[in-house]
């Protein structure tokens, strides 16, 4: 400071930038929505947050938020007033609020006609059908009976709320399906059951669409799940077939098309062991499987979604790089909590092409805290690298580890 130079204590008041672009609402506060403020900071568009605690992943980024319950429709209400558009971290906001939200005027992208579809398994089933999409056989069973006639083994499912593995019964003998109705007995949902799919691999067709009809299809993606939660990817899935890997993108932009849905598609697919494939969940948000694209892709996810839901040019899906693997980064052992900070010595310099993402979390077991990204010409390698530094920052790996 210049010899008389005085500075102003920060009294804090926020300081508010003149609003030069529309403003997006975000319903959730997890790493998702935490994730789309780096691409809405770079275009300059401002965002705003309904965090369902305090200091959640996305609170810890986003200036502009307030905690409330989104079940609540005047918390909705006030959350949108000045907002253009309003988009989604998670697919639990009732139906009937959203639509009450575009009664006001504003753009909900997703719309509540397509975002059902992600909301409940049971009517995304039906439309899927119903489209001539390649689907499990399935049934909504209200009983032991019903499920037995239906056939077993199969696999049981809440029509709504289930999430990473919850919500989710193997089922192999009469007895072993009493959870799934205690379930539903307490919360009134429907139980699915689907038949259980004799798979090679799980894959993810990504895909990315505005209102006016532009899509974009990412390459067709290998997830490998633990019970029921994302640990890995690989993009592009390796040893698919391109007559496959077509089919998978036209057919998750079709899906797009006909659901009528704006932002990101995830369509998670089974490929059978006879060479089909089958879809077996759709989200309408960015999605884990989806995460590699912050690094490996021209355009990533988080920002697609962005532009799309603001009907914006889409960005280009390509990968730059032959591979990239993403793991994600799982809380492990009691005492590592609160230290994920430390790995970045280690990590950063056994791997300067490395590329970490972490979500401001509190490890607990199994949650995920963050992930990361490692790309290159050699799949085997981009493996290693990812693996390694995932296990070092979950604390799976000691100070003797290279």
């Amino acid at each position: 400071m210049s010899p008389g130079q005085s500075r102003t204590p920060y009294d804090g008041t926020p300081v508010v930038a003149p609003v030069v672009a529309p403003v997006v609402a975000i319903v959730g506060g997890g790493q998702l929505a935490r994730m789309l403020a780096e691409p809405a900071a770079a275009m300059g568009v401002p965002l705003r947050l309904l965090a369902e605690a305090p200091g959640v992943s996305a609170a810890q980024v986003i200036p502009d938020h307030v905690v409330g319950d989104y079940t609540d429709l005047a918390t909705l209400r006030d959350l949108v007033t000045g907002c253009r558009v309003v988009t989604f971290d998670h697919e639990h906001v009732p139906t009937d609020h959203l639509h009450a939200l575009e009664d006001l005027g504003v753009a909900v992208r997703p719309g509540p006609d397509a975002l059902v579809h992600a909301q409940d398994k049971v009517v995304m089933r039906g439309a899927l059908a119903g489209l001539g999409a390649p689907v499990p056989r399935f049934r909504v069973v209200t009983d032991t009976d019903e499920v037995v006639d239906f056939g077993l083994p199969c696999v049981l499912k809440t029509g709504r709320g289930g999430y990473d593995g919850k919500g989710v019964w193997f089922v192999g003998t009469p007895d072993e399906c009493a959870p799934a109705f205690e379930a539903a007995a307490a919360t009134g949902v429907a139980i699915l059951a689907e038949e259980r799919v004799d798979f090679r691999r799980e894959l993810s067709a990504l895909v990315a669409r505005s209102p006016s009809g532009q899509a974009a299809a990412y390459p067709v993606v290998e997830s490998v799940q633990r019970d029921g939660i994302c640990h890995e990817v690989v993009a592009p899935a390796p040893g698919l077939p391109d007559h496959l890997a077509t089919r998978a993108q036209e057919l998750a932009l079709r899906i797009a098309r006909e659901l009528d849905v704006t932002g990101i598609l995830a369509v998670e697919l089974f490929e059978t062991v006879d060479g089909r494939i089958l879809v077996n969940e759709l989200a309408m948000r960015p999605h884990n499987t989806g995460h590699w694209t912050q690094d490996g892709a021209v355009t990533s996810q988080f920002e697609n979604h962005l532009r799309a839901v603001l009907d914006l040019p889409l960005g280009s899906p390509v990968a730059r790089a032959p591979w990239t693997v993403m793991v994600n980064i799982l809380g492990g052992p009691a005492d590592v909590g609160g230290r994920l900070y430390d790995g970045y010595p280690h990590a950063l310099a056994r791997d300067p092409g490395l590329r970490v993402h972490l979500y401001g979390k509190e490890p607990r077991p199994g949650r995920k805290v963050g992930h990361v990204n490692a790309y290159g010409d050699d799949l085997q390698e981009c493996r290693e690298r990812a693996r390694h530094a995932a296990a070092w920052f979950a604390g799976e790996l000691g100070d003797e580890s290279e």
